[in-house]
């Protein structure tokens, strides 16, 4: 089980500080949407740069244009992109095809859709990595995955967890069996970031 640390709502210099003090505990760098945003694709090369032997996630979150908006995030050195689920599925097997040609990786990011064919559609293209993401503005004080997401139990996604994600309330998300678990806030938000990102590297440790 590999923890991803989730940059998002943080300065340039924000993000390289907190990975100077995580970097040991964390197996994917993730560069948040809003990061993305707000300092552009570059940020994604710099600090893969910085940190050439950790996989960096580029959360794109790509909605049209799957080939071109994947390839470009490559070319700046994301290993892995999002997808969001409600696109097209050409869309989609549009990132996964560019992907697969430079042995890369693509997390469809399952964020408020709930269509139930959606995970027979996903891997009759090929789909072999998902999100169960609940979003900022879905947590709303309350723990837990969605019960949708339940029904990824019985497939063979790798499966990233996302949301609200800490150390007090992990085991909630653990019934999806992830192979990733994402935690944003629950490290950068904390003034200890290095114990923080330890421990819950540690707690994560005790499930593989």
């Amino acid at each position: 089980m590999k923890l991803q640390i989730a940059l998002d709502r943080l300065t340039y210099d924000e993000c390289f500080r907190t990975l100077a003090q995580v970097d040991e505990s964390v197996d994917i760098i993730e560069i948040g949407t809003g990061v993305i945003k707000e300092y552009g694709l570059g940020i994604v090369r710099d600090i893969k740069e910085k940190y050439p032997r950790k996989s960096v996630l580029a959360d794109v979150k790509i909605c049209d244009a799957g080939k071109s908006e994947s390839e470009t995030a490559f070319d700046y050195g994301a290993d892995i992109i999002t997808v969001m689920s409600f696109a097209d599925m050409n869309t989609i097997k549009a990132c996964v095809d560019a992907a697969e040609a430079r042995q890369k990786e693509v997390v469809v990011d399952l964020l408020n859709y709930k269509d139930p064919e959606v995970f027979d559609q996903l891997e009759s293209i090929g789909v072999r990595s998902v999100s169960a993401h609940i979003g900022k503005d879905q947590q709303s004080g309350n723990e837990g995955h969605d019960p949708f997401f339940q029904r990824l139990t019985d497939r063979d996604f790798k499966v990233y967890v996302a949301g609200g994600i800490n150390e007090t309330n992990l085991d909630r998300y653990l019934d999806l069996a992830p192979a990733v678990v994402i935690v944003g806030s629950g490290i950068t938000k904390v003034e200890d970031k290095k114990e923080k990102a330890g421990l819950i590297k540690k707690s994560l440790g005790k499930y593989n």
